[in-house]
């Protein structure tokens, strides 16, 4: 047997490590890998990151949080990066820690030092880590709530009907049984896929439909009430859905939720949050609606400190939000316009409205810009089923392994009767093949840099003092928004669930206001828009000016009256 040199073994060993770390790139993550790797990033770049375990879920699970920034992380405008906003989307949580990753590895890049000088991320790679565990698990399936146990079908007993893997293939699928009174039929497009029958076509059903499992409570149903629980993104307060499907006992009854809103609400730097999720709208941009709350922002006719106050509106018809405001309106059609052009993505399915979902609330009840992507999808054809749809793109693309083939089954539930296990795979449908994460990864970060630089961010402008004599001087400057996005979202302005701006004049020793507020409101500002003030300062000497809010930043100038 020929023995091996050590440069044989040393070689054989880095290529080995090199493997395993390409293999790693390319693995969608499990919750220890994925915590290990948190970890190793606050090691590796302990000066601009910091992580925390917000609580431990109901499975007993960290909900990690990451900080990245530099200096006074929590007094400079911040992004909230989302993923796990459903468990079955593990796209999401690669993409969310993808973004973490490569920020801190580019963050001593002239680019990337400047943006974390001004802007601070915090990243929730995964906010449902007791849901996306199932998709490492022995048996898989689409799993989007927590494990708090619960009473799904009302019986007043819990978790008692959960899924079973009659075929023992590790997946659960679809369970179809040839029967007369069942309203399912196999598609026309694609005989594998079953579609309910069409009256007006003159189709009757010959199927019933299920998933796969069995009747274990004898109610005539299957899997009505399986294992846990709570689904995170049903659980939030706008369109809550009392006693719906996993969207929990009441409005954020759940610790994820809680914990989420709870930091959130503490950090009022935040101006923008970014969901990988179920919700759209990237892909298609909200409309506003032709109804809708009136605000004033600085810079109109009226002035600073003159007409509504600020979130006042018309005393007239149902005063809440339903719809995206118009000024809401042209930064997502800019964000969504960027979002294609950066990512290469084309088209997008129409979104999920579910009731409760974190993209709504986002925007509605916490008030900042949200934005919300399933990253990926597959071309769907207005006359097709997406299952059919989606056999067809797997085929052009040559995804393999997403479909198990009808097989028979001798179901009890059922006997005397042909049934049949198979379907599509669980998850195939939401997440794309694992060696596609890493060109996604760099295309959403180069997205997410790119609108971060758009932040809100202010300067004065027009300084100007006038002598008027006796040592009294006219002091005069606007205020200018020179970022893209207003200073804060319209809904948050309307809300008042945002920081208010103010611009705050100090006089130096043996100076004194005659005239003017010393401290006064700023009215939000929108992209490249400015709002003048002026005082009246009787002395010679410094005086200082500073003018912000958490969620713009804050600056100041010294004007040397003399």
């Amino acid at each position: 047997m020929m023995k091996k040199s050590p440069e044989l073994s040393i070689l054989l060993l880095f290529f080995c490590v090199g493997f395993l770390q390409l293999s790693a790139q390319t693995q969608y993550s499990n919750f220890k890998t994925m915590s290990e790797k948190i970890d190793a990033l606050a090691k590796q770049y302990p000066s601009v990151c910091s992580v925390r375990s917000l609580i431990k879920t109901p499975g007993g699970k960290d909900l990690w949080v990451l900080t990245i920034g530099t200096g006074n992380k929590d007094n400079k405008p911040g992004i909230a990066i989302f993923g796990g906003v459903e468990g079955s989307h593990l796209l999401g949580k690669e993409l969310a820690l993808g973004f973490a990753g490569t920020l801190l590895k580019e963050s001593t890049t002239v680019e990337i030092k400047g943006l974390l000088d001004k802007i601070t991320f915090y990243v929730f790679p995964d906010v449902s880590p007791d849901a996306t565990e199932q998709f490492f698990s022995k048996v898989k399936y689409e799993r989007n709530f927590n494990s708090v146990s619960t009473d799904d079908d009302k019986d007043f007993v819990f978790d008692e009907d959960p899924y079973e893997d009659l075929n023992q293939d590790g997946f659960i699928t679809s369970l179809r049984i040839k029967d007369a009174t069942g309203r399912f039929i196999e598609s026309d497009e694609d005989k594998r896929i079953m579609v309910e029958a069409d009256l007006s076509k003159g189709q009757t059903g010959s199927y019933l439909l299920f998933t796969e499992g069995i009747d274990n409570d004898k109610d005539d149903k299957l899997n009505e009430d399986g294992e846990g629980g709570v689904n995170f993104n049903r659980n939030f307060t706008f369109n809550y859905e009392e006693f719906g499907l996993n969207s929990g006992l009441h409005a954020v009854s759940e610790p994820e939720t809680k914990a989420v809103a709870d930091f959130l609400f503490s950090h009022f730097n935040i101006y923008m949050t970014i969901a990988f999720g179920p919700q759209d709208n990237l892909g298609q941009p909200l409309k506003a609606s032709e109804r809708q709350p009136s605000v004033l922002t600085a810079g109109t006719e009226q002035g600073p400190g003159q007409g509504m106050s600020r979130g006042e509106r018309p005393q007239t018809g149902d005063r809440r939000m339903s719809a995206i405001t118009k000024s809401d309106e042209i930064i997502n059609k800019l964000v969504s316009d960027k979002y294609h052009e950066i990512t290469g993505v084309k088209g997008s399915p129409v979104s999920k409205t579910t009731a409760g979902n974190f993209m709504d609330w986002a925007y509605f009840h916490y008030g900042r810009y949200s934005f919300s992507t399933p990253a990926w999808w597959f071309p769907l054809e207005k006359v097709k089923n997406p299952e059919t749809a989606f056999l067809k793109f797997a085929e052009k693309k040559k995804i393999n392994d997403v479909f198990v083939p009808w097989t028979e089954f001798n179901h009890p539930d059922f006997p005397g009767k042909k049934a049949e296990i198979g379907g599509i795979r669980p998850f195939v449908m939401i997440n794309p093949p694992a060696d596609t994460l890493d060109a996604m990864i760099s295309n959403n970060y180069r997205f997410i840099t790119v609108i971060a630089g758009m932040h809100p961010e202010l300067e004065f402008l027009d300084i100007k003092t006038e002598n008027a004599g006796e040592d009294i001087y006219r002091v005069s400057l606007n205020v200018h928004n020179k970022g893209i996005f207003s200073t804060c979202a319209e809904a948050g302005d309307i809300n008042i669930f945002t920081r208010i701006m103010r611009i705050t004049v100090e006089p130096g020793k043996g100076q004194t206001l005659i005239s003017g507020e010393k401290v006064q409101r700023i009215r939000r500002l929108e992209g490249d828009a400015s709002t003048g003030f002026s005082w009246m300062i009787s002395g010679k000497g410094p005086l200082k000016v500073t003018a912000g809010a958490l969620n713009t930043g804050t600056i100041t100038s010294t004007i040397e009256l003399k």
